[in-house]
C-alpha cells in the first residue's frame, strides 16, 4: 500500500469542467474579426488601453483592464468586428472525478466506480456473494457498512477483527462494499457481505503462513473471492497450494502487484492462480508506483510464457476516497470568493475565513497579511517556513499554491509547532486565488480519506467480480476471470501489455459478455469491451490452448508454438495481430525468425477463418 496524505477538498475533490464553465477572466475578451481588416481592429483595441494575448486566425484575444463585455463592445463598434465575447477559463479537468461534498452530510461516489461502470450495475444481495479480506481488519466505528453481513476471524495475536490495526483494512473493505445508504462513499458492490481476516500484527506485517490459513478460513466462511492488497519478495509452496485449493473449489483470488514501479515479480499476486491487479489513475493512465512484472521466464530454449504471473487488469488507486476508523483521516475544504476550489490538507485542524493576503514566496514575515488568510508561492524555503512567516505576520490561514500542474500534496514535517490550517492547491487553480477577495479553509478529522496504491486497486476489482457475478451466480472464479479480461478496457500500448495487462476493469461490459456468452463466454482475453485494442487481438474461447518457447539458433529467434483442443483441420497463426501461416492442426508450428538481437511478439492460434482463438501469449528475446 502507498500512501498519500489524505487530503482532496470537500467541496471539489476533482476539477469538473462544469464548476468553472460560467467563470471567466472578467477582462480578457475574444474578438472575432476580418483578417484582412485584423491590423485596425489590434490597432483599436491598443489605443484603448487592451493588452493582446492571442493573434489567430479570425480573432484575438485581449484584456481590456477594468472594462465590462458591453464597455469592450463599445469601444470595438467597427464594422470588422464580427463579435465580442467573454474569453473563459478553462482548467485541467480528469477523465473520472469523484463526487464533490462532504461524505457526513451526502453520499460520494469514487471516481473509480465510474471509471469502471460499475455505477451501471445493479448489485444482486440475494445472490450470496462473499468477499472475504485478508487484511489488518474492519473498524467498527464506521456506520457506512452493512455490519449484519460482516464476519471475521482473528489471526493468532492480531487482535479483534473489527478492531483496526490501522485504517489499511477500513478503507480497502470500503472500496469493495460500502453501503448504499445516503451519506459516505459507495462501494463497488454496495453492501456485499464479506468476512474480515486480520492477519498484520501491531508492527503492520504477517507472514505466509498466515495467509495460508487466512485462505482456509475464507473457505469455510464460504467466501466466493479473496482480497489481498499484500504481498513481499518470494514464493511459498504453502501459501501457493492454499490459494490453489480456494481457486480450485470455484472461488477468485486477486491480490495488489506491489507499489515499488518496477518490474519485480510480488507474492502473493504473483502465483498462477491470484489473479495480479494493477494501478491507474482518473485520467486512465498507469499509477508511477505500480509494478509491471514480466508474463515471461526463463531464458533461450527455456523462455515460457505465463499471463497469470503478471498484471491482468487494472483498476483506479491513485487517490482513492473510501472509508477510514472514525476521525482517523484529514480531509480540507476551501473556497474563494464563494467558488469552491480543491485543496490538501496539509497540516492543523481548524476552520477560518478572510480576507486573502499574498505573500509571495513566503520567505519573510510581512505585517500586510495580518488577520488574512495568505495566499502563497510553492518555491525557494520549505513548507513550514512559508506558514511560520504567515502565522508570524499575525496570519490566520495559509494557502501554499503549486508551481507545476496538479495539486500540491505535502505536510509541515514533524517538528511542526505552527497552529493555523494549512492547505495545498493546485498550479491551474493560482490566478483565481491570487486575486481572490476572501479565502474559507476548513480541516477537520473525518471518517473518510485518501489513500494510493495497488492496494486500492486490488479491491476495486474484487468489488467489481461479486458485483458482476451476483448477477451471474452459476459461474466459477476461473471465468470471472476470464470474464474481467475479456472485457477490460485496453489503455496505455495497444493491446496487452506489462503495465495494464488487458486494460481497465468494467463492470457493464463484463455484465453483458456473460449475458450474451454466458459463463464460459467466447473469449480469451483481451476484447476491451467493444474498444480498439489497436493490437489485432481476435479473441477466443478460452478453451484453445497455446503456449510459446523462444529460443535462438545461430544468432536468428525461433518461437515453437504448441496447441491443444482445436477442432478444425486447418489453424492459423498470428504473430502481433497479423497472420503469418495457415498449417494444420496437428498441435505444432516454428515461426522462424529473420531478426536478431532482442524483440517482443505476440501469438494466438485461432481456428483457420474464424475468431475462435486461444488467449494471446507473448515472447521476449
Amino acid at each position: 500500500m502507498k500512501n498519500n496524505k489524505f487530503t482532496p477538498s470537500l467541496i471539489a475533490a476533482g476539477l469538473a469542467l462544469s464548476s468553472f464553465g460560467a467563470l471567466a477572466d472578467n477582462d480578457r475578451y475574444i474578438i472575432q474579426v476580418d483578417n484582412n481588416a485584423k491590423g485596425i481592429v489590434k490597432a483599436l483595441a491598443k489605443q484603448s488601453g487592451a493588452e493582446i494575448h492571442v493573434d489567430a486566425d479570425g480573432f484575438i484575444a485581449a484584456t481590456f483592464s477594468g472594462k465590462s463585455l458591453s464597455d469592450v463592445k463599445g469601444l470595438l463598434n467597427n464594422p470588422h468586428v464580427k463579435l465580442v465575447e467573454a474569453d473563459l477559463k478553462r482548467v485541467p479537468m480528469a477523465l473520472f472525478n469523484d463526487d464533490a461534498g462532504d461524505p457526513t452530510q451526502t453520499q460520494l461516489t469514487p471516481y473509480a466506480v465510474y471509471q469502471s461502470q460499475a455505477d451501471q450495475v445493479a448489485f444482486d444481495s440475494n445472490a450470496g456473494m462473499k468477499v472475504c479480506v485478508i487484511d489488518s481488519g474492519l473498524d467498527s466505528s464506521n456506520a457506512d457498512f452493512n455490519w449484519s453481513a460482516i464476519t471475521g476471524d482473528n489471526d493468532v495475536g492480531t487482535g479483534n477483527w473489527f478492531e483496526n490495526g490501522g485504517p489499511h483494512g477500513t478503507h480497502v473493505a470500503g472500496t469493495i462494499g460500502a453501503a448504499d445508504n445516503g451519506f459516505g462513499v459507495v462501494g463497488m458492490a454496495p453492501g456485499v457481505d464479506m468476512h474480515i481476516i486480520k492477519v498484520f500484527n501491531a508492527s503492520g506485517w504477517g507472514y505466509s503462513s498466515d495467509l495460508a490459513q487466512a485462505a482456509q478460513l475464507c473457505s469455510q466462511a464460504g467466501a466466493n473471492i479473496i482480497n489481498m492488497s499484500l504481498g513481499g519478495g518470494g514464493a511459498n509452496s504453502t501459501e501457493e497450494n492454499a490459494f490453489k485449493d480456494f481457486v480450485a473449489a470455484g472461488g477468485l483470488v486477486v491480490a495488489a502487484a506491489g507499489n515499488d514501479g518496477n518490474s519485480v515479480r510480488s507474492y502473493p499476486a504473483g502465483y498462477s492462480s491470484v489473479m495480479m491487479i494493477g494501478a491507474n489513475d482518473a485520467d486512465n493512465n498507469i499509477a508511477d508506483f505500480s509494478q509491471y512484472p514480466s508474463c515471461s521466464s526463463g531464458r533461450g530454449k527455456r523462455v515460457t510464457t505465463d499471463e497469470t504471473i503478471c498484471v491482468e487488469v487494472t483498476a483506479g488507486g491513485v487517490d482513492t476516497l473510501s472509508t477510514y476508523p472514525a476521525g482517523g483521516a484529514s480531509l480540507s475544504a476551501m473556497s474563494a470568493d464563494g467558488v469552491g476550489f480543491a485543496s490538501s490538507a496539509m497540516e492543523n485542524t481548524g476552520s477560518v475565513s478572510a480576507a486573502t493576503y499574498f505573500l509571495g514566496l513566503g520567505d519573510a514575515v510581512d505585517a500586510g497579511a495580518a488577520g488574512k488568510v495568505c495566499v502563497i508561492d510553492r518555491g525557494s524555503v520549505s513548507f513550514y517556513d512559508k506558514v511560520n512567516n504567515c502565522e508570524l505576520s499575525g496570519g490566520v490561514g495559509a494557502v501554499i499554491i503549486n508551481n507545476e500542474p496538479g495539486m500540491l500534496y505535502g505536510t509541515l514535517g514533524d517538528t511542526n509547532n505552527t497552529s493555523i490550517p494549512a492547505v495545498g492547491a493546485a498550479f491551474e487553480d493560482r490566478s483565481a486565488l491570487v486575486a481572490a477577495s476572501t479565502i474559507d479553509i476548513s480541516i477537520g478529522a473525518s471518517d473518510y480519506g485518501y489513500m494510493s496504491g495497488t492496494s486500492m486497486a486490488t479491491p476495486a476489482v474484487a468489488g467489481i467480480a461479486a458485483l458482476v457475478w451476483s448477477n451471474h451466480p452459476t459461474c466459477t472464479g476461473e471465468e470471472i476471470r476470464s470474464a474481467l479480461k475479456a472485457t477490460a478496457m485496453d489503455a496505455g500500448a495497444a493491446g496487452k501489455d506489462d503495465f495494464f495487462g488487458y486494460g481497465i476493469a468494467q463492470a457493464a461490459d463484463m455484465n453483458a459478455y456473460l449475458t450474451q456468452n454466458g459463463c464460459a463466454g467466447g473469449n480469451g482475453g483481451g476484447d476491451n469491451g467493444g474498444g480498439d485494442n489497436g493490437g489485432g487481438d481476435t479473441g477466443g474461447t478460452g478453451d484453445l490452448t497455446l503456449t510459446a518457447t523462444g529460443y535462438k539458433a545461430k544468432g536468428a529467434q525461433f518461437v515453437d508454438l504448441s496447441w491443444t483442443d482445436a477442432t478444425s483441420s486447418n489453424v492459423d497463426v498470428y504473430r502481433n495481430g497479423s497472420v503469418i501461416a495457415t498449417t494444420a492442426n496437428d498441435g505444432a508450428y516454428t515461426d522462424a525468425l529473420s531478426s536478431k538481437g532482442g524483440g517482443s511478439y505476440s501469438y494466438q492460434v485461432c481456428e483457420a477463418g474464424t475468431t475462435t482463438c486461444s488467449a494471446s501469449v507473448s515472447v521476449v528475446f
